[in-house]
């Protein structure tokens, strides 16, 4: 069984990249993985399927490029703003907003897949931010809630230790795996934008918020 786990340093060497690539592509959701405690371990089996998969892509003329409209997946009445100081409140919260989207066909299921997956790894991606997301058969298409917290929420598991305020809760059909990915990046590459970030946490009113993510 512990041969079939793999550490960043087994990944990286068998993929013959950089440990660092391969924690890029764990941090962004990019590669199959998850995180028992505070480090990232990865299934051979996985990584062996992503990786046939990549190879037999690389003979095709080009991957797909989905371009990420902020407008389509998400609307003003899913940003809110939160009170709570804990990470299971401000999830099941979030998740409660998300599930009234008409893509979700299934709230109860989505809360407790949210739930159960950031159990499994923390979705905090450093920053202040977190990005919980889910597949599901469920979902109709991707979907997206912002929570904006106006405490800091200090029990997720951040690899910086800056206490999350920003939650961009992510959820999408079983088959959109490279739409899924995609968003993650997206969302992950915008967020480092410093002046973003305090413009948000300084919005005064959901409209406000949703503005600021569709400029």
């Amino acid at each position: 069984m512990a041969d079939d786990i793999l550490t960043i340093e087994e990944v990286a060497k068998y993929l013959r990249v950089s440990e660092r690539t391969v924690y890029d592509w764990a941090q962004k959701g990019e590669i199959p993985s998850g995180k028992i405690g505070t480090v990232w371990r990865f299934k051979k089996d996985d990584i062996e399927k992503w990786v046939n998969e990549r190879l037999s892509g690389s003979t095709k003329t080009a991957p797909e490029t989905i371009l990420i409209h902020v407008q389509n997946i998400l609307s003003p009445d899913r940003i809110v703003m939160l009170n709570h100081s804990t990470r299971h409140d401000a999830l099941v919260s979030l998740s409660e907003t998300l599930g009234t989207a008409p893509q979700i066909k299934n709230r109860h299921e989505l809360t407790a897949e949210i739930l159960k997956r950031e159990e499994l790894m923390s979705t905090a991606i450093g920053r202040g931010i977190a990005i919980p997301h889910v597949r599901l058969s469920s979902v109709t298409d991707l979907v997206m809630a912002v929570g904006i917290c106006r405490n800091d929420i200090i029990d997720f598991q951040t690899i910086d230790d800056v206490p999350v305020r920003l939650i961009f809760m992510i959820a999408a059909a079983y088959n959109q795996h490279s739409y899924y990915l995609q968003t993650l990046s997206y969302f992950s590459k915008k967020l480092k934008n410093s002046d973003l970030r305090d413009s948000l946490l300084n919005a005064q009113t959901p409209l406000d918020a949703y503005n600021l993510l569709i400029e």
